[in-house]
């Protein structure tokens, strides 16, 4: 009876090896960011001297990676109480992260300082959208904690759509024009394409959390590029530029590279 008890547990527990992946996915997600944001400054594309706005953009976001840093930790250390107690205030964590990424976005629409080889429309549509793709693979995550491969594999799939900024500052951008946002998203998704494969590799099969999260990556992608060469995409242009530089600008044109800092102004 013993062993068809630890049977029938047995495909509700955590695949040997599963922790060790993630673990290693959350530090190299983290290396990624803080690497791509490291070269921005020290190429001096960006600066101290940004707006407070930015600042705290910055924090938030870069808070967020401590919390999904640490939450792995955790669960590889088995310290499932302090895993538990985090993940409530990570919740909470994402609502200012939604609304600092707005706030900085407009800001840069309205201001005409989108960098120049993005398409100020798309701009404008793919980083809310990609906030909000996020935040719904990590709420399905939350509602799904109690069942572990879908949990940890919802979050990874949420956090690897947060590291397009950083492929953005990794990648040579001016040169993959006009297909630069595209690039960007495509390195986002090596990752869960790499948990398919350490899966494949573990067990022989992908489990079926890792075709929903990329499902979900891939429709707000065609989402963006639906919305922003449409008419609704220049309507909401329209409407957040009203009355500022960022009117004048054609949406869905490239600029012209300056020089100087100008990140999130």
């Amino acid at each position: 009876m013993k062993n068809v008890a630890t049977l029938a547990q047995a495909p509700s527990s955590p695949a040997v090896g599963d922790e060790r992946f993630f673990l290693r996915g959350a530090i190299v997600m983290t290396i990624t960011i803080i690497a791509g944001f490291s070269l921005q400054y020290a190429m001096g594309r960006s600066t101290f001297g940004a707006p407070l706005r930015v600042h705290a953009h910055a924090i938030v976001f870069m808070g967020w990676v401590a919390i999904y840093l640490l939450q792995n930790i955790f669960v590889a250390t088995d310290r499932m109480n302090l895993h538990r107690r985090l993940g409530w205030i990570a919740v909470g964590w994402m609502v200012p992260m939604i609304v600092m990424g707005c706030i900085v976005t407009v800001a840069m629409l309205r201001n005409g300082t989108v960098p120049f080889f993005f398409r100020p429309l798309q701009f404008l549509i793919f980083d809310p959208l990609t906030l909000f793709a996020f935040a719904g693979l990590t709420i399905a995550a939350v509602i799904n904690r109690k069942r572990t491969e879908w949990h940890r594999r919802l979050h990874f799939c949420g956090m690897s759509l947060l590291l397009g900024p950083a492929f953005g500052r990794l990648l040579p951008m001016p040169l993959l024009q006009p297909w630069a946002w595209e690039a960007a998203f495509a390195a986002t998704m090596l990752f869960p394409i790499a948990g398919v494969i350490a899966d494949l590799r573990r067990s022989g099969r992908a489990h079926p959390a890792w075709f929903y999260g990329i499902a979900s990556m891939i429709g707000a992608f065609v989402l963006i590029e639906a919305i922003t060469y449409s008419p609704v995409g220049t309507g909401i242009y329209d409407l957040v530029t009203a009355g500022s530089p960022g009117a004048s600008i054609d949406p869905l044109a490239f600029g012209t590279p300056r020089s100087g800092p100008v990140t999130g102004r």
